[in-house]
């Protein structure tokens, strides 16, 4: 069984460099290229945190880019 499916394991929650999120097992090292987000607990606690904060599922790249076209719509 791997320690996505245990019960018993505790999580953190981690987030990328497009603000994606993701969980983490606590006991191992966070991957590269991600960062803790200051939540720890069981899983449920952890998707749950998640749910409520990532509320815009687009990576970051494409809503700066949204925003920039966006803005230079309403420049003309």
């Amino acid at each position: 069984m791997n320690c996505f499916d245990r019960e018993d394991t505790n999580f953190r929650v981690v987030l990328n460099h497009e603000e994606q999120y993701s969980i983490w097992p606590d006991y191992k090292p966070i991957p590269e290229g991600w960062r803790d987000a200051g939540v720890s607990g069981d899983k449920r606690t952890c998707l749950a945190h998640i749910e409520s904060v990532w509320t815009d599922m687009r990576p970051l790249s494409l809503r700066r880019f949204m925003e920039e076209q966006a803005a230079s719509r309403t420049e003309r």
